[in-house]
C-alpha cells in the first residue's frame, strides 16, 4: 500500500468518524428523510418532487434494517466518494502530495459536512457534479471516447437522483462553445454518448409525461412559495461562506485558467462557473443548489498552488493546509446538531450572533430551525400508535396527516405493520389506500391549522376529541395535535377520494 493510498484512506476514515459524531442521539431524523424512506414502499420511475434514485437507495436501507445508522451511511458515503473523486482529479492534473492533501482537507472541512448529515438527494447530487466534471477532464487528458460515455452514465445517475444537474449542462455547454473545446461537438462519439444518456433517463421522462409532468408543478409551487423570497445578493454571499476556508484555493483556480499554461485547455471551466452562477442567480435558486459546482475548482486550485509554492514559498504550504482547519472550527462548534436542545437553549448567544436562531417566521427561537425539525417525530409516532391500538376496530382506522413529515415519521417508527399514515401533501396524495373500510380517523393537525378541526369534522362521526399533542417544546411541530374521530356516520372513503381529486385538479 502506497503512502498516498494510506493518506486517502485516512481522509475517508476521518470523514466517516466526523459525520457520525455530528448528530446528538437526542435528535430524530429530519422530516424530508421520512418521506424519502417511505418511497421504498412505493417504488416507481418518478415522484412528484424528485426522481427515483432516492427510493432505490431507501429500498437498500430497508433491507439493511432501516436503522438510523444506515440512513446516515449513504450521505456519508457520497461525501467520502466526493473526496476520492477530487483526489483522483488532482492526480489526473499531475498534482503532488501537497496538492492532494490540500484538496482533500478543503473538501473534508467544508459545507459538505453539514450537507452529508441528512439523507437527501443533495449528497449524491454534489458527487454527480464533481464526477461529471472529472470525466470531462479525463477525456481532455486522454482523448479516449470512453470518457464521453462515462460522462453520459454519470449524468444519468445525477439526473435520476435530482434534476438540479440540468443546471450543470446549462452552464457547461455555452462555456465549451466559447473555447477551443467546442471541437467535441464535431465528434460522432459525442452524439452516441448523448443518445445513451437519453436512453437511460427515458423511463423517468416517460413517467413524467404520463403523469402530466408534476415536476413543473412542483417547481411552480417552489417558485411561488419559497424561491420568490430568495434574495439574489444573499445567494452570492452564501457561495462565499460555503467554502470559506478554501476560498483562496478556488480563486487560485480561476486565475490559473488564464495564467498557468497547463490549465489553458481547461479554460472553459472558468466560463462554466460564470454561466452556471448566472443561471442560478437569474432563476433565484436556493443557495445550496450550487454547492456541487465548487469541488472541482478546489482540485485545480490545489494543483496550481502546489506548482507555484516553490523555493521560499514552500514554507507557506503548511499554512495553506492549516487555514481550512482554522476556519472550520467555529462551524464545527455551532452549525451541527451535536449538542442537545437544552444545552443550546442554555447558551444561545453564539447561535444568536451567527443568526442561527432566526426562523422563517421572522422570530428568534431557542434552537436553530433545522435542529427543531429533527425533534418530536418519534414522540408523535409513539402516541399515534398507542391511540391506534386502543381504538375499536383499529384495522378500520385511517391516519390522516397534514404533511409528509408527520406521515413519514409515523410509518417509519410504527411497530405495528398495519399502521399506515397518509397525507394530501406531495407524493402521499398518490399513496392512499381506499380499499378497506374506514370507521375511525386519527387526524394529525399542524399546530397552526388545528383550531377548527373538531368543529369541522366531528359532525361526520359519533365521537370526536383531541387525544394528545407533541409536547417537546423545542420541536418545530410543538403543539401539533392528534385528533380522534370514532364511528363514522358517512362514507369517509368517498369523502377522502373527493378531496384527493380536488387536490389533484388544483395541481
Amino acid at each position: 500500500m502506497t503512502k498516498k493510498t494510506i493518506i486517502l484512506l485516512t481522509f475517508i476514515l476521518a470523514k466517516f468518524m466526523l459525520q457520525y459524531s455530528l448528530i446528538s442521539s437526542e435528535y430524530d431524523l429530519q422530516r424530508d428523510e421520512y418521506m424519502h424512506l417511505d418511497q421504498a414502499n412505493h417504488l416507481a420511475w418518478g415522484y412528484a418532487t424528485i426522481p427515483p434514485m432516492t427510493s432505490w437507495l431507501s429500498s437498500i436501507i430497508q433491507l439493511l434494517g432501516n436503522t438510523p445508522f444506515w440512513v446516515r451511511f449513504f450521505p456519508t458515503l457520497f461525501g467520502a466518494l466526493t473526496i476520492v473523486v477530487v483526489w483522483k482529479t488532482i492526480e489526473a492534473l499531475k498534482g503532488d502530495l501537497f496538492a492532494l492533501i490540500l484538496g482533500a482537507t478543503c473538501v473534508l472541512l467544508s459545507v459538505l459536512l453539514r450537507l452529508n448529515v441528512l439523507y437527501q438527494p443533495n449528497s449524491l447530487d454534489v458527487l454527480s457534479w464533481v464526477s461529471l466534471y472529472f470525466t470531462l477532464i479525463k477525456f481532455i487528458e486522454t482523448d479516449k471516447p470512453k470518457w464521453l460515455f462515462m460522462a453520459a452514465v454519470v449524468f444519468c445517475i445525477g439526473f435520476l437522483n435530482k434534476y438540479n444537474i440540468v443546471f450543470l449542462l446549462i452552464g457547461l455547454l455555452p462555456a465549451i462553445l466559447v473555447t477551443e473545446q467546442r471541437r467535441v461537438f464535431a465528434r460522432k462519439n459525442f452524439y452516441f454518448a448523448l443518445s445513451l444518456g437519453l436512453l437511460l433517463i427515458s423511463p423517468n421522462l416517460w413517467w413524467q409525461y404520463t403523469h402530466h409532468f408534476p415536476v413543473f408543478q412542483h417547481l411552480k409551487e417552489l417558485t411561488d412559495t419559497q424561491l420568490v423570497n430568495v434574495n439574489r445578493w444573499n445567494f452570492l454571499k452564501a457561495q462565499l461562506l460555503y467554502f470559506v476556508g478554501c476560498l483562496f484555493v478556488i480563486v487560485s483556480a480561476l486565475y490559473a485558467f488564464w495564467a498557468y499554461e497547463p490549465f489553458k485547455k481547461y479554460r472553459f471551466f472558468f466560463w462554466t462557473m460564470m454561466f452556471t452562477l448566472a443561471v442560478f442567480v437569474y432563476f433565484k435558486a436556493k443557495d445550496y443548489y450550487a454547492i456541487g459546482l465548487y469541488p472541482i475548482y478546489i482540485a485545480f486550485g490545489a494543483v496550481y498552488l502546489g506548482n507555484i509554492l516553490t523555493g521560499w514559498k514552500q514554507y507557506l504550504k503548511p499554512l495553506a493546509v492549516a487555514f481550512p482547519i482554522v476556519c472550520f472550527t467555529p462551524m464545527y462548534l455551532y452549525v451541527f446538531p451535536d449538542k442537545s436542545p437544552i444545552t443550546i437553549a442554555k447558551n444561545p448567544q453564539p447561535y444568536k450572533i451567527l443568526g442561527l436562531l432566526h426562523w422563517e417566521d421572522g422570530k428568534d427561537h431557542a434552537i436553530p430551525q433545522d435542529f427543531a425539525d429533527m425533534l418530536g417525530w418519534k414522540e408523535l409516532a409513539n402516541k399515534v400508535e398507542t391511540i391506534y391500538t386502543a381504538l375499536p376496530n383499529p384495522d378500520q382506522t385511517m391516519i390522516l396527516c397534514d404533511n409528509y413529515g408527520q406521515a413519514g415519521a409515523i410509518n417509519y417508527y410504527a411497530k405495528n405493520p398495519k399502521i399506515k399514515a397518509f397525507s394530501f401533501h406531495d407524493d402521499y396524495l398518490n399513496w392512499f389506500n381506499l380499499e378497506q373500510k374506514t370507521d375511525n380517523v386519527i387526524r394529525i393537525k399542524y399546530f397552526k391549522s388545528k383550531d377548527h378541526e373538531l368543529e369541522e369534522t366531528s359532525p361526520f362521526f359519533e365521537t370526536a376529541y383531541a387525544a394528545d399533542s407533541i409536547k417537546n417544546p423545542y420541536a418545530l411541530e410543538y403543539g401539533t395535535t392528534i385528533f380522534v374521530f370514532k364511528k363514522a356516520k358517512v362514507d369517509i372513503n368517498a369523502r377522502i377520494e373527493k378531496e384527493i381529486e380536488e387536490e389533484r385538479l388544483a395541481h
